[in-house]
């Protein structure tokens, strides 16, 4: 069931707003491809505006190379600068005139294949000339002759093609104003398209990947930061743009295996700042992969989101269903005493949530007792329980306590006093307990305590 809530809370958010996918060639080729097609076929037909931009490169050097044209590259500017900026300055193409009639064949016969699996899926859709370019002209003494860059988002007919309930598919061609055609990146156009747009999401689709975990020196895929949340087999479930670029600054040299994850991150980390809220790397070839980005807190890909995605903040009456939901297994194991409504209720400002996207998946209160307080209730959804939300709490209690100048926090439990000592408690005495707390002390659950002197405490994981 909570899947279910979760997938209508984001059918209900997102319906009716425009989302960008950007999707390399090699995805066309994969056996999952038609499962793909038929998951952006439903989403265009239950309300979501999608619009596909096809990356052709792989196809493009393969239509030259049969034809015995041999295509050179240059890089628009020096490579100086780390992180985004040098990512993003990645070579180009020198399109010679002879070369450009074959490029549009290339890049309008992979446009052709996205149209074919929508039709397939019976949604509508138009591959039409939306990119308005210009050309490159001479870089560093080179004619980039057909080689060209954005100028502006065709967005009134792409947005009248969205009313019509059909998909616009932008191939990686721009035109200028006289009709000269230019090959132009297809991250260039789906950056652009986005922020034209005002799309809410940007999908960048390639096969694996995911931006793999590496080693302290690299090895086996990419440097993180400290901090940074990863779920099963090291995948980076979310990152903020400022952790984004520290990835970026971190892995100027990256490891050949990771180079395409980080030129994803970094055309991430540009429709972020760009003003996309929020931007989705996923796996082309791991089926039901959009969906479950979409409609799924976790996700099945990394997410770089510039909007306020996750925070801990005071309790609402509302979440208190939430609150006795994932509560109630552990009060069932006996982990936690039983809780009504209007126990906690009558104690609401004790209590802080874990939220995404306003859903409720941990809490947890700090009860004053004088100059000590009492840390109680810790509870995380077991979906999440792998993700250190539990500790997160705990960090966030025991600073409002110092805020509060509480001199110890403390905590009664039964089964869990290895997590607790992991995070720096110590076990004590009931006699260490404040008098009042004393006298409500249940002897027979014969909890242990736990305390943490704060005077000299460093927050735990801080």
């Amino acid at each position: 069931m909570d899947l279910v809530r979760e997938a209508l809370h984001y059918q209900s958010r997102f319906s009716g707003s425009t989302m960008v996918f950007k999707i390399d060639f090699p995805v066309t080729r994969d056996p999952a491809f038609p499962l793909f097609m038929k998951d952006l076929a439903i989403l265009a037909q239950t309300g979501f505006r999608v619009v596909i931009v096809p990356g052709a490169k792989e196809w493009i050097d393969s239509v030259l190379t049969e034809y015995g044209i041999t295509s050179a590259y240059i890089s628009p500017e020096p490579d100086k600068a780390g992180g985004a900026a040098a990512v993003l300055r990645a070579p180009r193409r020198i399109t010679a005139a002879r070369a450009m009639p074959f490029v549009e064949m290339a890049a309008f016969h992979v446009a052709t294949r996205f149209m074919t699996g929508l039709s397939a899926n019976r949604t509508d859709s138009l591959i039409g000339n939306f990119v308005r370019a210009r050309g490159l002209g001479i870089l560093h003494g080179t004619d980039m002759e057909h080689t060209g860059s954005v100028e502006t988002i065709l967005t009134k007919p792409i947005r009248k093609v969205l009313d019509l309930g059909m998909v616009p598919i932008i191939p990686c061609i721009g035109w200028g104003p006289s009709g000269k055609p230019y090959n132009v990146p297809g991250d260039e156009i789906a950056l652009a398209a986005a922020g034209a747009l005002g799309a809410v999401k940007l999908f960048i689709v390639s096969l694996a990947q995911e931006i793999p975990r590496g080693t302290s020196s690299g090895v086996r895929g990419l440097i993180l930061p400290e901090g940074a949340e990863t779920g099963e087999k090291d995948r980076i479930i979310r990152l903020t743009p400022q952790e984004a670029e520290k990835v970026l600054d971190l892995n100027r040299e990256p490891p050949e295996a990771a180079s395409k994850a980080l030129s994803a991150l970094a055309l991430a980390l540009a429709a972020s700042r760009a003003g996309v809220e929020r931007v989705h790397i996923i796996d082309g070839g791991e089926e039901g992969a959009v969906l479950r980005e979409l409609f799924s807190n976790l996700g099945s890909g990394t997410m770089i989101y510039a909007d306020e995605y996750e925070a801990i903040r005071p309790l609402r009456t509302r979440d208190i269903p939430d609150v006795l939901r994932i509560m109630e297994p552990l009060m069932q194991q006996g982990i936690l005493i039983r809780r009504t409504p209007e126990d906690i209720s009558e104690k609401k400002d004790d209590y802080v949530v874990f939220g995404i996207d306003s859903q409720v998946h941990a809490s947890g209160a700090l009860h004053t007792w004088g100059d000590q307080g009492e840390i109680a209730a810790i509870t995380v959804d077991k979906t999440y329980a792998d993700m250190g939300l539990g500790s997160r709490i705990v960090r966030f209690l025991i600073g409002r306590a110092k805020k509060k100048n509480i001199r110890r926090v403390f905590v009664l439990t039964t089964k869990t006093q290895d997590w607790f000592e992991a995070l720096g408690f110590v076990e004590s005495d009931i006699a260490s307990l404040p008098e009042e707390r004393q006298k409500s002390y249940d002897h027979r659950r014969k909890s242990k305590v736990f305390a943490l002197e704060l005077d000299a405490a460093k927050t735990p994981g801080g």
